[in-house]
């Protein structure tokens, strides 16, 4: 049977316990739908689904600052990122927030007639590229910055994940791809995605979990608290890699210029040892390629996966560390927007919240 998770076996929303049911209740009262793959496929690891869940639903669905405008940059991110399951998904959001021409608008690569959600756009699709002119004036209030900046951050870390462990298609068949499919999907929505929600609901889910300081742009906001903790956990699947192998990563995603990168003789992974090239490989593809991740790819790590995690973690090839593994890069990949968007970029640093 057809299914949209490339490598990993979710847990299935009616056996979930402890902290992935939690989630799942919680995914299920924000979208108004209980099986959402871009939470699932992360569910063999529990504190990354929270974590995950915590940041988007902080930023995108929590507070004060116009769901649509944070649906506006969902949308560029994605764009900007080449994730065709996060554009159908958020091309359909826009569309429940009862804005059927401007999702329309922007699915197909134009302008938004509106100068505010114009300006959104730019921003976001901006969040990419270092010194680009888009980000030297935010195109939103200082008090909705921790939405705006939250949602931006969010999808760099979900569009790798998506782009990487689910298919392209949000429906059956492709069906996303209909312009009156994403309108009648959009106006189902339309009641739950209209709704306000209490921030900080989503922190329960964190308990437990380790998190460092929150970042300024947060403003002492729950979704401080949730991208630090995202950080923490994400930032963790370094032990995946041998120490040379991480080195390389960071390195590479360090001097990218937010250009996505030449079809051929990319990554070149030839200066690590040949035992640490797969897993070193995955984690580079996740943070700047995502959608380039292939199954020989996802084979070849697992098969040499034993040998190639930093002295003492240890690893099996499963789902839970090919999730985490992914994380890996993908967090890296945010850590380095975060920098882009508040001026504070770190070369080669680990991620971290800004300080």
């Amino acid at each position: 049977m057809p299914t949209q998770f490339r490598y990993v076996v979710p847990t299935p929303v009616e056996s979930a316990t402890g902290r992935t049911a939690q989630v799942y209740e919680q995914v299920a009262a924000g979208f108004g739908m209980r099986r959402m793959p871009v939470f699932m496929t992360l569910s063999p690891a529990p504190d990354l689904l929270a974590a995950t869940w915590a940041t988007m639903r902080e930023s995108l669905l929590a507070g004060d600052a116009s769901r649509t405008g944070r649906e506006v940059v969902a949308l560029g991110v994605s764009l900007a990122n080449r994730c065709p399951f996060c554009v159908g998904a958020h091309t359909t959001l826009l569309h429940a927030t009862g804005e059927h021409r401007l999702a329309e608008t922007i699915a197909a690569g134009g302008t938004p007639d509106d100068p505010r959600y114009a300006a959104l756009l730019a921003w976001a699709t901006a969040t990419r590229t270092p010194g680009a002119a888009a980000l030297s004036a935010p195109p939103y209030p200082p008090e909705h910055g921790p939405e705006y900046v939250g949602t931006a951050l969010t999808f760099h870390f979900v569009n790798s994940v998506a782009s990487a462990l689910i298919t392209e298609d949000l429906l059956p068949g492709g069906l996303q791809k209909s312009r009156l499919v994403r309108s009648a999907g959009g106006r189902a929505m339309a009641r739950t995605v209209r709704r306000r929600l209490t921030p900080g609901e989503s922190l329960a889910t964190l308990d437990g979990l380790p998190a460092g300081p929150e970042p300024d742009w947060a403003a002492g906001t729950p979704a401080g608290r949730a991208y630090a903790t995202l950080l923490a956990v994400a930032g963790a699947g370094e032990r995946l890699l041998t120490p040379r192998a991480r080195a390389f990563v960071r390195d590479a995603v360090a001097a990218s210029d937010g250009a996505h990168p030449p079809l051929g003789g990319w990554p070149d992974l030839r200066e690590l040892p040949a035992a640490d090239r797969p897993g070193a490989r995955l984690a580079v593809l996740a943070a700047l390629a995502p959608y380039r991740v292939t199954d020989g790819d996802v084979s070849a790590w697992r098969a040499g996966a034993g040998t190639t995690a930093d002295a003492g973690a240890g690893t099996d090839g499963g789902d839970e560390d090919l999730v985490r593994l992914i994380a890996y890069g993908a967090i890296l990949a945010t850590a380095r927007a975060e920098g882009i968007v508040t001026g504070r970029a770190r070369a080669g640093a680990a991620p971290g919240p800004t300080e």
